[in-house]
């Protein structure tokens, strides 16, 4: 899945492998993506005659890359005649260096890449990505709008592939009553009982604090206006007993009450809940944190059609809904247009309008914020 994936922990913008979320791999037993995938086939072009060389795509590696080899890939080509080569792909910038050093030679790792958001950003400064036809690709019409992404000139040079969720999370058995707002975090009796995560880059807690005490991500245009934010999320701090980067030993301490609230993956706490710990997942009146990665195509590809066609392919709702049931990934396209249940949806989504982090604030600032973190808020 972003941005996405390092073991054991999701770094920057992104999440981790899930080799190491070991509860994850249950997903695969639930069934039907492979089916699914098959008869969404229906409607795209005419399948193809089999290339010589397979189109190389990256996914992030462990489970993920195994749950795509295994429903994702096989169906693909049987629907369309394209065989695919699956390349783990490392998380965060190092695929992205990868990527950019093999375009000057004139050579691609992979043609099509699972790209997390911030990445994406920097390989437009170097115009690392394809641009993508938009008339090749009709099931992109099936696509929320934040899942569309382009240049700076309006150029497509990103597709939604999946996306995740972060959202309030609390033990049942300490909290009985379930928060309604992140500002929840704020309140006097939640003193040391919060897990947070530890980077600006992967908690996005200054977008949660804009979106919860300030209307909105405006403020964060500015530098004064960023610093705003940044002593207003200062106040949590006597709340917070674990700055974690660790997934699992959050999860842990939350299951067991030890650090009874915080911020967490939407999939992973519902799997605990299911497992029957007292643990629950709340998307707050503000919403959840909307993180996602893309699928671009390396400008040194050779495999343009194919790509689009393969992009094509993973934007149907058909996809995308064996994906959350299979996977645990929240889907790109619009809830309408998805046959998943209202259960089936709620375990890996809302309808309530998500919080978007800000990713260009971290393109342009990286440096500079990481050092006010620091300073703010986990010095």
């Amino acid at each position: 899945m972003t941005g996405k994936h390092i073991t054991g922990k999701r770094a920057g913008s992104g999440r981790p492998t899930l080799q190491n979320r070991t509860s994850l791999s249950r997903r695969h037993v639930v069934g039907g993506l492979g089916a699914a995938a098959g008869l969404a086939a229906v409607g795209l072009p005419a399948v193809h005659s089999r290339a010589a060389e397979p189109l190389k795509v990256g996914v992030y590696g462990g489970y993920f890359k195994d749950s795509f080899d295994k429903f994702i890939f096989p169906e693909f080509t049987e629907a369309t005649g394209i065989e695919v080569e699956s390349v783990a792909e490392p998380t965060g910038e190092a695929w992205l260096v990868q990527l950019e050093q093999a375009a000057r030679a004139g050579q691609a790792p992979a043609d099509v890449s699972m790209i997390a958001q911030v990445p994406m950003l920097k390989g437009q400064a170097v115009e690392l990505w394809m641009p993508l036809d938009r008339s090749r690709l009709p099931h992109a019409d099936n696509l929320l709008e934040q899942f569309v992404h382009t240049y700076p000139d309006g150029r497509i040079d990103g597709i939604g592939a999946v996306a995740w969720y972060i959202t309030l999370v609390s033990n049942t058995d300490v909290f009985p009553t379930a928060p309604s707002s992140w500002g929840d975090m704020w309140a006097e009796d939640k003193r040391d009982t919060l897990g947070l995560l530890a980077l600006a880059t992967n908690s996005f807690l200054l977008e949660i604090t804009a979106e919860t005490f300030f209307g909105g991500q405006e403020i964060l245009s500015t530098e004064e206006g960023i610093r705003e934010v940044l002593a207003k999320l200062a106040e949590v701090k006597p709340n917070v007993k674990l700055w974690y980067r660790d997934e699992g030993q959050f999860q842990q301490a939350l299951q067991t009450g030890e650090i009874p609230m915080g911020q967490y993956y939407h999939d992973v706490a519902g799997l605990a809940a299911a497992d029957g710990h007292p643990v629950r997942s709340t998307f707050p009146k503000e919403g959840g944190v909307n993180d996602s990665g893309c699928w671009a195509v390396s400008r040194a590809s050779e495999r343009a059609d194919d790509a689009h066609v393969f992009i094509d392919y993973m934007c149907q709702p058909e996809i995308q809904a064996s994906l959350s049931r299979n996977v645990g990934t929240a889907p790109t396209v619009r809830r309408e247009l998805l046959d998943l249940t209202d259960a089936e949806f709620a375990a890996v989504a809302s309808s309530i309008p998500p919080i978007v982090p800000n990713y260009q604030m971290y393109m342009e600032r990286g440096d500079w914020l990481d050092q006010q973190w620091i300073e703010t808020i986990t010095g």
